[in-house]
């Protein structure tokens, strides 16, 4: 499957960095790329309860494919975002739903977080998942 050479090449990415002061400064380069969110989506309605940060998710359907955009008020949080949107953007709703995403923990993401932030990620992959649901329900009807 395509997420899973992107997810290897998160790893590889990841390897050759010893510490994590590091590979923090790798999210931040990563928050800097990620393409800016529509003003418009900057609200409410997008943002992401269990967030310590601000963070807002938006997806569009197009053309049977799911498209992501996102943005945070914290530059770390940008950049975990950046790589989860690396993973799956322009896939499938059910490829989206059957990607396990392993890169988390093989890269040493979850547990070099500290609980607020962890407890963001999984609401910011949680999302991604709900909209993929969204997503996958209107092409069964």
């Amino acid at each position: 499957m395509e997420t899973d050479k992107i997810q290897e090449d998160i790893i590889e990415e990841f390897a050759v960095f010893d510490e994590w002061l590091d590979r923090y400064d790798y999210l931040i380069e990563l928050a800097d790329g990620l393409p800016a969110l529509d003003p418009k989506h900057r609200t409410e309605q997008y943002l992401i309860q269990g967030c310590q940060s601000r963070v807002w998710i938006d997806a569009r359907y197009e053309d049977g494919r799911v498209w992501f955009t996102a943005d945070s008020d914290a530059v770390i949080t940008k950049g975990i975002i950046a790589l989860l949107i690396r993973v799956v953007d322009g896939r499938t709703p059910r490829e989206i739903l059957d990607t396990e995403l392993y890169f988390i923990d093989r890269i040493g993401l979850r547990e070099n977080l500290s609980p607020t932030r962890s407890n963001g990620l999984l609401a910011m992959v949680k999302q991604m998942r709900l909209f993929a649901m969204a997503f996958a329900s209107r092409e069964e009807n």
